[in-house]
């Protein structure tokens, strides 16, 4: 396995669970996307694009809202150089994004982090959906998404943080992905054990010139890849410093348009879930260097960069 091998999270069936695979193509279900009476289609939408490589859509909120980012899906080689061609032409200084995805490519996560910062952006976790209403388009977040592994990091990066109640902000270890099937019977090299290292130090200095702290490399780093997802409580994400406000106002425009995101949380009956590969969606182009995205709802297993 080279040095510049990714990662990525992927489902590992004898797991029942998610594990980072690296150099493959795949299809991934993201199961977690919610919804509310009227917003079913919309939230479909959001589910399957989940399983796809990130995309940028600037949400607007008529008629007296400046909008935000809608960054969606897993974080690959090619998505920074998207972001950076959406963010051409656009006034995105001090913009929020919002987030929804199960991670993905450590450095690549990394480098689109940076420039989030660079931005002064700010950052928060949703599903963003656009209705139509008596008045026009209304554009919305709803609050119960998922943000996962490598997402974590890129919530990390917004200048102010927002986290809504019903967010799920989930952490987990860096693995070797072409041993996530049975990691402990799996062998190592020493080669391997570099490039995992050198992936956590990279991360390391991320998370502290990004303002985070060391309990949240410590909780992230604590679960392997035989363990469950670890799902951040609220005194969790104090203390990993991934909240710094407990005002949607600091980072969502509102107008009359637009409701806030505590007023959006749907029932749990209409949440929906979907358990494994779906569809033919396009696999997310896996590249060298670390990934980690993991699908919402199952047992995970990570990996590291190859």
């Amino acid at each position: 396995m080279g040095e510049g091998t990714k990662l990525r999270l992927v489902r590992s069936p004898k797991l029942r669970g998610w594990a980072l695979l690296g150099a493959v193509a795949l299809c991934i279900a993201v199961p977690g996307a919610i919804t509310t009476p009227g917003n079913s289609a919309s939230a479909r939408v959001s589910l399957e694009e989940r399983k796809l490589p990130m995309r940028f859509n600037w949400v607007a909120c008529q008629p007296n809202c400046k909008g935000w980012v809608s960054a969606v899906g897993i974080v690959t080689a090619d998505s920074p150089r998207e972001f950076d061609e959406f963010a051409r032409g656009r006034q995105l200084v001090g913009a929020t994004i919002v987030l929804d995805s199960s991670g993905g490519s450590v450095n690549d996560s990394i480098a689109l982090g940076h420039r989030f910062r660079s931005l002064g952006a700010l950052t928060t976790v949703g599903i963003s959906v656009v209705t139509q209403t008596t008045q026009g388009e209304r554009a919305r977040v709803l609050p119960e998404a998922y943000c996962e592994s490598m997402c974590v990091f890129l919530l990390l990066s917004g200048k102010t943080r927002y986290v809504p109640e019903a967010a799920h902000i989930r952490v987990h270890q860096i693995w070797m992905g072409d041993r996530a099937d049975d990691a402990k019977a799996a062998s190592y090299t020493a080669q391997d054990l570099m490039i995992v290292e050198r992936d956590i130090g990279r991360l390391a200095k991320y998370t502290f010139d990004m303002g985070g702290t060391g309990d949240l490399l410590s909780l992230a780093l604590s679960v392997p890849p035989w363990e469950d997802l670890h799902e951040l409580s609220r005194a969790e994400l104090r203390l990993a410093n991934l909240v710094t406000t407990d005002a949607v106002a600091d980072v969502l425009p509102r107008d009359n348009a637009s409701a806030p995101m505590a007023a959006l949380k749907p029932k749990a009956s209409d949440r929906l879930v979907s358990g494994g590969i779906e569809g033919p969606a396009q696999a997310a182009k896996s590249t060298r260097t670390a990934e980690a995205l993991v699908p919402t709802g199952g047992a995970v297993t990570a990996t590291p960069a190859k």
